[in-house]
C-alpha cells in the first residue's frame, strides 16, 4: 500500500470521508488514490479559497472535520483568507497540503517555499511527514487535533514521494479529547455575582448558541435580571421561534459601546471578551466600559451548555425564560430595499434552513425579520475575512443534503470565491444565493468616514465603487451552470424565492438593492 492510499483510509476510518479538492502534480498520487477508497468523497473546487471555505461550512453544520487537498504553498496561500475565518471559528478542518518530493527540495524549484511557516499562521497543528511508514499515524494525529475541543486547522503536510512510494499501511482513530467541564465554584462564583443585582450582561459565544445553550442562559436571564447577549459573528448559532430574542453585540464601535454601556459585570459564556475589529482615532479598543468586571463561566472550548444548565439550577431554578413566538413579517410591496428584502427573507424563511450570512451592510432588518421564522441555523463571518459566504454555503449543502441553503451575499465579496458557483452546480447542491446587488464596497464607504479619512473625491470613490463595468450575476451565474434570476422589486424577489426554494438544485437571485 503506498502513501496516499493509506492517507486516505486512515481519514476514512477516522470520520473524515468528504474532501474539498484543488490538486496538482504533487498529489496525483492522493487522486488516484481516490478510486481505491470510494468512502471518500471528494468535490472538486476551481479555487482554494472555496476548499477551505467548503470545508469550514462542513465542519459547521456536520460537528465534524472535513478535508481539503491543496496544492504545494501556494495553493495554501490561495486558501488561507477562509482558513483564517475557520481558525477565528475553532473550525474542525484537517487540510492535506501536496510538497515536492524529498529529493527535490534541494534543488529550489519555482514552486518550492516554506510551506510549514504559511500553515503555522492559521493552523492549531502542523506536521510534515517524512516516511510512507508514517503518514497514516500522523493523518491520524491531524484528525484527532483538528475534532478535540475547542476544534482547530490542522494541517498535514505530504511530500509527493511519501505519497508514491510503498510501505504504508491504515492507522486507527486517535483519542479526541472532549470539552472540559466548568469546576462547580466556577458556576458558584458567577452566581453570586448575578445575585448581586448590579447590571451585568450573560454574554455567549461557541456552543454556548446551541438551542440547548440559548435555552438556559435565557433561563438565568429571567431569574436574575441581567441581559442576554451574544458575540457578533458566531461560528452557528441556533435561531427562531421558541428560542429566546438573543440581541448580537453590534458591529460599529459607537454601537457596541452603547450595547454594554453601564454594565458592571460581563460573564462569558463560550465567548471571549469582545474588542472592535478595527482601532479608529480616539475610540477604546474594546467596547467593555471602563470598570466593568469580567467574569468566565466558560472558556472557549470548556462545555458551555453544561456551564449554563448548572448556573441556571443555581441562581434560577424556578424561571420561565421569555421566548419568541412563531411569528412571520408580511410579504412586502413596491421597492426592493435591505429592509423588504429581509422581510421577504423572513416570510418564506423554510424550517430547517441554514442561512448563510455575508451579507455586510445590506443585512439591514435580517435578524429582526427572521427572529420568529421556524427553526433554522445561521452561519457568520467570524474572521471578518470576506469571501467565505458561497463557499461555505457549499460546504454546508454536501454536509446537510436534506436542508435548503440561503446564502445571502454581498455583491463585492461574493467576487473573491465567485467560482464557488461552478461547484454548487457540479455538485447538484440546493443553495439558493440571494446577491444583495448594490453596485459598492459599502462596508469600505462606512469605513472610510469613521476613520476619520472622509472625502468626496472622485480618485477616492472610483476604489469604493463596483460600477463602469456594473457586474452581471445573471450573466455570471448562468456561464457556471447555476440558473439566475434579477429581482428589481419586493414581489419579484418573493416570487423568484418562492420557485427557487421549490426547486431542486442551486439558485442564483440578483436583487437589485438601491
Amino acid at each position: 500500500m503506498n502513501g496516499a492510499q493509506a492517507l486516505i483510509r486512515t481519514l476514512v476510518d477516522a470520520g473524515v470521508d468528504v474532501c474539498f479538492a484543488n490538486p496538482g502534480t504533487s498529489e496525483m498520487h492522493f487522486v488516484a488514490a481516490l478510486d481505491d477508497v470510494p468512502a471518500m468523497r471528494a468535490v472538486l473546487t476551481l479555487f482554494e479559497g472555496v476548499a477551505t471555505g467548503a470545508a469550514d461550512g462542513y465542519a459547521r453544520m456536520a460537528g465534524r472535520p472535513a478535508a481539503t487537498l491543496l496544492h504545494l504553498g501556494p495553493g495554501l496561500g490561495n486558501g488561507l483568507a477562509n482558513l483564517h475565518n475557520a481558525r477565528r471559528g475553532r473550525t474542525p478542518m484537517v487540510n492535506v497540503v501536496g510538497d515536492h518530493a524529498r529529493s527535490h527540495k534541494r534543488l529550489d524549484a519555482p514552486l518550492e517555499s516554506d510551506i510549514d511557516a504559511l500553515a503555522g499562521t492559521v493552523s492549531g497543528w502542523v506536521r510534515r511527514t517524512l516516511a510512507p511508514a508514517d503518514v497514516a499515524a500522523d493523518a491520524a494525529d491531524a484528525v484527532a487535533a483538528a475534532a478535540s475541543s475547542p476544534g482547530a486547522v490542522a494541517t498535514l503536510i505530504l511530500p509527493a514521494d511519501v505519497s508514491w512510494e510503498d510501505g504504508a499501511d491504515v492507522a486507527g482513530p486517535r483519542p479526541v479529547r472532549p470539552a472540559p467541564q466548568v469546576a462547580p465554584s466556577v458556576v458558584d462564583d458567577v452566581a453570586a455575582v448575578l445575585a448581586s443585582g448590579e447590571p451585568a450582561v450573560l454574554f455567549l459565544g461557541g456552543d454556548a448558541m446551541t438551542a440547548d445553550g440559548q435555552l438556559a442562559a435565557a433561563q438565568v436571564t429571567a431569574g436574575t435580571g441581567a441581559r442576554l447577549m451574544s458575540e457578533t459573528f458566531p461560528p452557528r448559532a441556533a435561531r427562531g421561534a421558541g428560542l429566546p430574542d438573543l440581541t448580537r453585540l453590534p458591529y460599529p464601535p459607537e454601537m457596541a459601546i452603547a450595547a454594554l454601556a453601564g454594565t458592571q459585570h460581563l460573564v462569558l459564556a463560550g465567548a471571549e471578551a469582545p474588542v472592535h475589529f478595527f482601532g479608529y482615532p480616539d475610540v477604546p479598543g474594546s467596547p467593555v466600559p471602563d470598570g466593568c468586571t469580567v467574569h468566565v463561566l466558560s472558556a472557549p472550548g470548556e462545555d458551555a451548555v453544561a456551564a449554563l444548565r448548572a448556573l441556571a439550577e443555581r441562581a434560577a431554578p424556578d424561571a420561565r425564560p421569555e421566548l419568541l413566538e412563531a411569528q412571520r413579517p408580511e410579504l412586502p410591496a413596491g421597492e426592493l430595499t435591505p429592509r423588504t428584502m429581509a422581510a421577504v427573507i423572513g416570510a418564506l424563511l423554510p424550517e430547517g434552513a441554514i442561512v448563510v450570512d455575508e451579507a455586510l451592510t445590506s443585512g439591514v432588518g435580517l435578524a429582526e425579520l427572521t427572529s420568529g421564522a421556524p427553526r433554522h441555523d445561521w452561519l457568520a463571518l467570524t474572521g471578518g475575512a470576506i469571501g467565505d459566504g458561497l463557499p461555505m454555503a457549499l460546504g454546508a449543502a454536501v454536509a446537510c443534503p436534506d436542508r435548503p441553503v440561503i446564502g445571502i451575499q454581498a455583491d463585492g465579496s461574493a467576487m473573491y470565491t465567485i467560482a464557488a458557483l461552478w461547484s454548487y452546480a457540479r455538485e447538484q447542491v440546493d443553495v439558493t444565493t440571494i446577491v444583495c446587488d448594490n453596485r459598492s464596497y459599502a462596508i469600505l464607504q462606512h469605513e472610510l468616514s469613521r476613520v476619520g479619512a472622509a472625502s468626496d473625491g472622485e480618485r477616492a470613490g472610483q476604489l469604493l465603487s463596483l460600477g463602469g463595468p456594473d457586474l452581471d450575476f445573471v450573466a455570471i451565474a448562468t456561464g457556471m451552470g447555476v440558473p439566475a434570476t434579477r429581482a428589481t422589486t419586493a414581489e419579484e424577489l418573493a416570487d423568484q424565492l418562492r420557485r427557487a426554494l421549490a426547486e431542486p438544485g442551486p439558485h442564483l437571485i440578483d436583487a437589485v438593492l438601491p
